[in-house]
């Protein structure tokens, strides 16, 4: 069996460009873990490396039942790894198409009180979706928890241009576009994505999301609706069209404000704040014309 430090590797969970998760062993405690270790093509790029050493520091700065716990870092053969709780039940994303909206409802509300817990540290979580949202099966009721800070950045930091990092079925028109900086709103619009997506069974803009949509219709005005046949609360259509607006300032300010609204008898009678930018519209409709021609020419020099 391959070790990484004290740890024996058992199965691995997932891969992404950047990292790998195992399931593991931990021998001294006893006790199972999950380990991220840093693609071996990534570990000497110190930029990389650094953001990867980063999300385990934010990861252990960050003490709540809602957010998975650090425990340990290391280096073996240059190649930087942390070790994790291990978390029993799986993801969101497991949940998709196989819950009823009650349920859905549920588990989208406590994934937004697990993402209030990194803004009310000043962080912006970025990548928000069902597979990075743990469900804690060793837990009654199931415990639902936030993971994955690899696209994290401190809400001071985040009010300029930034790099571009998410997922795009799930990421915020001003996150794709880089428009004037982002705040814990853009983790806001992709709760308000999953919620969809849990209840329906699948993506509201597609796997490119509403920036793809926005540069290819030059429209801003496409917003799904929730099926009538699912036995949805009143009001519930109403909060997720907010959530996922193009305007900030039009969804529910805060993650806690949005899963508040998913449980509330009164959900019928969300209204979202309106906007006090007259033009803000057409920003992001001059935003999609300039990512669609920047595309456009991307290919045409290929």
């Amino acid at each position: 069996m391959q070790k990484l430090g004290r740890y024996l590797l058992e199965d691995r969970l997932g891969a992404g460009s950047f990292a790998t998760v195992w399931k593991a062993y931990d021998p001294e405690l006893d006790t199972d873990v999950a380990i991220k270790v840093l693609a071996d093509n990534w570990a000497s790029n110190a930029d990389v490396r650094e953001r990867f050493l980063a999300e385990a520091r934010l990861l252990r700065r960050i003490s709540s039942p809602r957010v998975v716990r650090v425990h340990d870092v290391g280096v073996q053969n240059d190649r930087p790894y942390f070790v994790m709780d291990y978390v029993r039940g799986g993801t969101l994303a497991e949940k998709i198409g196989r819950c009823r909206p009650a349920e859905a409802l549920q588990l989208a509300a406590e994934a937004g009180y697990a993402v209030q817990v990194l803004h009310s540290t000043g962080v912006v979580h970025r990548d928000i979706k069902p597979s990075n949202i743990l469900l804690d099966a060793d837990r009654t009721p199931t415990a639902v928890l936030v993971a994955d800070l690899g696209s994290a950045k401190q809400l001071a930091d985040a009010s300029g241009l930034t790099v571009t990092t998410g997922t795009p079925a799930y990421m915020a028109p001003e996150q794709a576009f880089q428009t004037g900086g982002f705040d814990g709103r853009a983790d806001v619009y992709a709760l308000g994505v999953m919620t969809f997506e849990l209840l329906t069974g699948h993506k509201p803009f597609g796997p490119g999301g509403r920036a793809t949509l926005m540069a290819d219709q030059a429209s801003t005005s496409s917003l799904p609706t929730i099926p009538g046949e699912l036995a949805v609360p009143d009001g519930i259509d109403a909060l997720l069209r907010a959530a996922m607006s193009v305007d900030p300032g039009d969804r529910p300010q805060t993650a806690e404000a949005f899963a508040d609204a998913l449980l509330s008898p009164g959900a019928g009678d969300w209204a979202p704040a309106r906007s006090s930018g007259p033009t803000r519209s057409a920003v992001w409709l001059a935003a999609g014309v300039v990512f669609l021609v920047t595309t456009a020419l991307t290919w045409l020099v290929r």
